[in-house]
């Protein structure tokens, strides 16, 4: 399926109008960066250059496409036939924590050609990166405790699917969405909701059902009613061997400790505790010290908690005044009221836990962050990464209340 009409026309209009003045094919570089983390973020967590490499060769524009193009020129719709696109384009992992400033995505190549990309670029590493900044709040809140993604009835059937797998990046244990399962190799878990027990006669008519189903393991949900009358049932018919007993309504911290307590006295004292229902990092925090065993996260983390777009801006850095493919760069800048930027191609370097190093050029000391970029869903290395970015984070970074962001990628030429 072609990805190429997935971007905005003005990106069109302004290939057909440098064609004619004769800089479309001129060398440039675009760099992928957020001027702010969102209000009281004190870092980020970049995903989506895995589905990003997965459409990138799909912007080709073939005969279907071009019927849509009637605004352009014939040569413009000529110089688009069939073109394979040739950018080189690198960033940081995905599953790397990044700050205000940070390239996370370098596209260098003809402007013609960059142009293409802006919109496809912003969309997915938006999207995806909003949600594994929420997810890693959540995995830093969640304290080692496994998380179930659940938000696929709470967003677009599409980006259910993304979202699952962004979560899983960042730290999320499990999904409830199938297809992330076939599609990315997302873990996928699931039992039943109280619809299923509304159903039934009885609830113990339902738990018996399911049991039978999928076995002692299996995880009940035990407040359709009653939540002590539930949790008595569910162990009556499971025995002590229940897998876990899941809460869905009321008040966790409330319900939680008289959940265990309940579960305790009736010797089921190896049923985990499950909890559900509108949750989200300040929550999940707040139950730290609580008899929690997992939790389900939705609305919340497919939402971004809060930040349903990164903020990710798609800015040209560095073009060449002539013709030819190694034609110098010169650094191109905005200097607008609130919106500037630098220019210049930038190198970035990690130099400390809190120290992000841009340079201008290629070398120097520090840890590179920009690599080629990944191959498609290597789930793998993007969630070793992240582990391996979050474990590094200071103690004020990992705070999760209000406050400016932990670094900012700065500038070491200047």
């Amino acid at each position: 399926m072609s990805t190429s009409l997935l971007t905005d026309r003005y990106e069109l209009t302004m290939l057909d109008a440098a064609l004619a003045s004769g800089v479309a094919e001129r060398r440039t570089v675009f760099e992928v960066f957020a001027r702010r983390l969102p209000p009281g973020r004190r870092f980020g967590v970049v995903a989506g250059q895995g589905r990003l490499a997965a459409l990138l060769p799909q912007v080709r524009y073939g005969a279907d496409d071009l019927s849509q193009l009637d605004f352009l020129r014939p040569a413009t719709r000529a110089w688009l036939d069939g073109r394979p696109l040739s950018l080189s384009i690198s960033g940081y992992a995905e599953g790397q924590t990044y700050a205000p400033g940070s390239p996370v995505l370098t596209v260098e190549g003809c402007f013609g050609e960059a142009l293409l990309l802006e919109t496809l670029v912003l969309s997915v590493l938006n999207a995806d990166t909003a949600v594994a900044s929420a997810a890693a709040r959540m995995v830093l809140a969640a304290g080692g405790r496994p998380l179930i993604e659940m938000g696929s009835r709470r967003t677009h059937e599409q980006a259910a699917v993304s979202a699952a797998r962004a979560a899983y990046i960042a730290g999320f244990s499990l999904s409830s969405n199938l297809e992330a399962g076939r599609r990315h190799g997302v873990p996928t878990a699931g039992t039943s909701a109280h619809a299923f027990t509304l159903v039934h006669e009885s609830e113990a008519a339902a738990f018996t059902a399911q049991v039978a189903s999928l076995g002692t393991g299996t995880t009940l949900v035990v407040d359709t009613y009653d939540t002590a009358q539930g949790i008595r049932t569910a162990v009556q018919v499971a025995g002590t061997a229940l897998g876990a007993i899941r809460l869905d309504s009321g008040e966790p911290r409330g319900e939680v400790p008289k959940a265990r307590a309940l579960l305790d006295a009736l010797g089921a004292t190896r049923t985990r505790i499950v909890v559900t229902g509108d949750l989200d990092e300040h929550q999940i925090e707040l139950l730290a010290s609580e008899a929690v065993d997992a939790y389900g996260v939705g609305t919340s983390l497919v939402t971004g908690s809060g930040a349903p777009t990164a903020g990710f801006v798609y800015k040209l850095v560095a073009a060449a005044r002539e013709d030819g493919a190694d034609a110098p760069l010169h650094p191109v800048a905005k200097t607008s009221e609130g919106k500037g930027t630098v220019g210049g191609r930038k190198w970035a370097f990690q130099c400390g836990p809190e120290r992000e190093v841009l340079r201008l050029h290629p070398g120097g000391a520090g840890r590179p962050l920009q690599r080629p970029l990944p191959g498609y869903d290597d789930l793998a290395a993007a969630r070793a990464t992240c582990v391996e970015a979050l474990a590094g984070l200071t103690p004020e970074a990992r705070r999760l209340d209000p406050g400016p962001a932990a670094w900012t990628a700065t500038m070491e030429d200047l």
